[in-house]
C-alpha cells in the first residue's frame, strides 16, 4: 500500500459543500479563539502569572491540535480521490497523537496549578515561580512528543497488504491497526498501543479528578461567597473542558484496533480533535475577568 484512501463523511455532494462550510467557519473560529488568547496573555503584563502562561501555552497548542487533522479533512471535502499518502499518513498519525499528549499533559499541569493556588495559597508563590512554571511548560512539549515515539515506529513496520480505505477523516490508530490486522496477527503492537494509551489516559485523568477533588473541596470551606464563587467558577470551566476532552478520548483510545460500531468512531475523533478545541477558549476565557478585560484590549 503506496496510499490510503479517507472516506471522510461519504454524501452526496452539495451535502459535501454544506459541512465544508460548516467546518471551516468553526475551523477560522478556533484559529480566531485560541489566537486572541495567547496575544492577549503575550500583550497584557497583568497576565505574566503561571496560570495566564500555561492557558497561553494550551491555546497554542490548540492552535497546533487542530492544524494536525483539519485542514487535510477540508481539502477532502472538496477532493475526488480523498487520498493521502503512506508517508503522510504516518506523519499525520504522529503529530496528531504526539499533540493529544501533550494536551493530556498541560490539563494536569493546570490542575496542579489551581490545586497549588486554592489549596496552597500560602506556598504558591515559592512552588510556582516563573522558572519553574516554564519547566512544566518545557516537560509537556518534549515528553508529549517523545511518548507516542514508539506506537507510531511500530505501525511504520507493520504490513499493509490492502484494502487501503480507512473509514474516517484522519490517519488514527484504530483503524490502521485494523488495516494491518487483516495481512497478519499483530497481537503485540495492538497490546504495546492499548497499553501506552491507557496508561496515559487514565493515569492523567486519575490524577485532574483528584487534583479538583481536593480544590472543590477546598473551595466548599472559603468564608467568602464572592471568594468561594471565582475558585468554583474557574474550577467548573477547567473540570468542563476535562470531561469533554477525556470523555470522548476514552471511547476511543483504551482499546485500539478493537473496532467501534460502524461510524461511531470518526464521531468520537471529530467532538475532541475539532469540538473540544472550538469551545476551549470560551470556556477558559468567558468566566475569567482578567482574561475578558485582556481580550477587550487586543480586540
Amino acid at each position: 500500500v503506496s496510499e490510503f484512501i479517507l472516506l471522510g463523511f461519504p454524501c452526496r455532494w452539495e451535502m459535501q459543500i454544506l459541512l465544508f462550510s460548516i467546518f471551516s467557519a468553526t475551523y477560522i473560529m478556533t484559529l480566531l479563539g485560541n489566537m486572541a488568547i495567547v496575544c492577549a496573555v503575550r500583550w497584557d503584563h497583568r497576565l505574566h502569572t503561571p496560570m495566564y502562561i500555561l492557558l497561553a501555552n494550551f491555546s497554542f497548542l490548540e492552535i497546533c491540535y487542530v492544524n494536525s487533522d483539519v485542514p487535510n479533512m477540508l481539502a477532502n471535502f472538496l477532493s475526488q480521490t480523498k487520498t493521502i499518502s503512506f508517508a503522510r499518513c504516518l506523519l499525520q498519525l504522529y503529530f496528531f497523537f504526539s499533540l493529544g499528549t501533550t494536551e493530556c499533559l498541560f490539563l494536569s499541569i493546570m490542575a496542579y496549578d489551581r490545586f497549588l493556588a486554592i489549596c496552597r495559597p500560602l506556598h504558591y508563590p515559592t512552588i510556582m515561580t516563573m522558572k519553574f512554571c516554564y519547566s512544566l511548560v518545557i516537560f509537556c512539549w518534549v515528553y508529549g512528543f517523545l511518548w507516542f515515539l514508539i506506537p507510531v515506529i511500530l505501525v511504520t513496520q507493520l504490513p499493509f497488504c490492502g484494502p487501503n480505505v480507512i473509514d474516517d477523516f484522519l490517519c488514527d490508530l484504530g483503524p490502521l491497526l485494523a488495516l494491518a490486522s487483516g495481512c497478519v496477527p499483530i497481537p503485540g503492537t495492538v497490546l504495546i498501543c492499548g497499553t501506552m494509551s491507557s496508561l496515559l489516559i487514565f493515569a492523567t485523568f486519575f490524577y485532574i479528578t483528584g487534583s479538583y477533588t481536593l480544590v472543590l473541596r477546598a473551595v466548599v470551606q472559603v468564608p467568602s461567597v464572592a471568594g468561594r464563587k471565582k475558585a468554583f467558577s474557574t474550577c467548573s470551566s477547567h473540570l468542563a473542558v476535562v470531561f469533554l476532552f477525556y470523555g470522548s478520548v476514552m471511547m476511543t483510545y483504551v482499546s485500539p484496533g478493537s473496532g467501534q460500531a460502524e461510524g461511531m468512531q470518526k464521531f468520537t475523533t471529530l467532538f475532541y480533535s475539532v469540538l473540544t478545541p472550538f469551545f476551549n477558549p470560551m470556556i477558559y476565557s468567558l468566566r475569567n475577568k482578567e482574561m475578558k478585560d485582556a481580550l477587550k484590549k487586543v480586540l
